[in-house]
């Protein structure tokens, strides 16, 4: 088979394997849909339009994000093209279940294209979930304090707030502690290759490596050399930190939006910390896009904090809904226009 053949082929795959996750999704959210529907009709609309430009602002300081880390590492991007490439990436991760490793795959995939080695997209990717958890530690701070300011903190909702903070430190000190060290990250990583090989050698007994663990070793030999030349730039860091802290504003923003379109002036603090806890473990879901964990969580933090479950569960679900119904055909789009140029596959 010619290598023409063989891309095209490939992307058949893919396309057939996105329409038949875009459908999951959207059998798996049938009754939130309705759900909204029937909720629009008690809501003013025009708070909850107020989703669409956030969710623009969102993206566009998550494509600043990648923009400055890119520029850390010697690589020049266009704004725009750094906002479409957060669309897709949005996109990736809400549809396909892999508990956010789906982002990184494409990103390497995305960037190769643009002659990007995939340790450095990993790396850029790595930076971008550190740098939006270490925003959420800004934000679960502030959100205490304007809870405490009306009274309104128990034990759980320390202990929760804590818990989080603690968790996104230290997992954020044991990732650099491994990629600090050329030897740590090559072993590290080649000992879990070696491992995912064996489970994968259950179903394919014939292929003893499937993946190539010399191919394992160059990525993250490259994802060390660029974390030691972020390392040598960390008073540049400061632009992407405050673009990550903007894209979580802007989240929690449009949430708040939508109690506003109900009718409901809560606490921001409560919002704040639900936004915080539901998308850690919205990002650790298997599930597309965490249907069912994000919503059920974030509707519990805020019982916790004061905020009924009749006010709460028909804000995220309509959040939810109407969010994901503009950015995901938004994503699918460039998506689908960057799987047609053939130098990404």
């Amino acid at each position: 088979m010619s290598e023409r053949n063989r891309q095209k082929k490939i992307k058949m795959y893919v396309t057939i394997f996105t329409f038949a996750a875009l459908f999951a999704i959207a059998f798996g959210i049938r009754e939130q849909i309705v759900d909204t529907v029937a909720n629009l009709r008690q809501a003013n609309p025009w708070p909850i339009l107020l989703i669409i430009p956030f969710a623009l602002f969102n993206h566009f300081s998550q494509g600043k994000l990648y923009q400055a880390v890119f520029r850390i590492l010697g690589d020049r991007f266009r704004t725009k093209s750094m906002m479409r490439l957060s669309l897709e990436l949005n996109f990736v991760n809400n549809v396909f279940p892999s508990a956010g490793v789906s982002g990184f795959s494409y990103l390497s995939i995305r960037m190769r294209g643009e002659e990007v080695p995939a340790g450095k997209s990993t790396l850029v990717q790595a930076m971008r979930f550190t740098l939006l958890f270490m925003s959420f530690q800004l934000l679960l701070g502030v959100g205490l304090l304007l809870l405490a300011v009306v009274g309104s903190v128990n034990n759980f909702v320390i202990m929760v707030a804590a818990s989080l903070a603690t968790f996104l430190f230290i997992g954020t000190a044991l990732a650099v502690f491994v990629i600090s060290s050329k030897r740590r990250i090559n072993g590290f990583f080649t000992g879990l290759t070696r491992v995912l090989n064996r489970i994968i050698q259950l179903v394919r007994p014939k292929y003893p490596e499937t993946i190539n663990i010399s191919n394992v070793e160059k990525i993250f030999t490259e994802l060390h050399r660029n974390y030691r030349l972020v390392r040598r730039n960390l008073d540049k860091l400061l632009t992407p930190v405050l673009y990550a802290f903007f894209s979580n504003v802007a989240e929690v923003a449009a949430i708040y939006a939508v109690f506003l379109a109900f009718g409901h002036v809560v606490n921001p603090g409560a919002v704040i910390l639900a936004y915080a806890v539901a998308n850690f473990a919205g990002v650790l879901s298997v599930l597309p896009g965490g249907v069912g964990v994000y919503e059920g969580l974030m509707t519990g933090v805020l019982v916790a904090t004061g905020v009924p479950v009749a006010i709460s569960l028909p804000v995220i679900v309509t959040f939810r809904v109407v969010s994901m119904a503009f950015q995901i055909p938004l994503g699918y789009y460039f998506y689908q226009k960057n799987l047609q140029a053939p130098s990404h596959l």
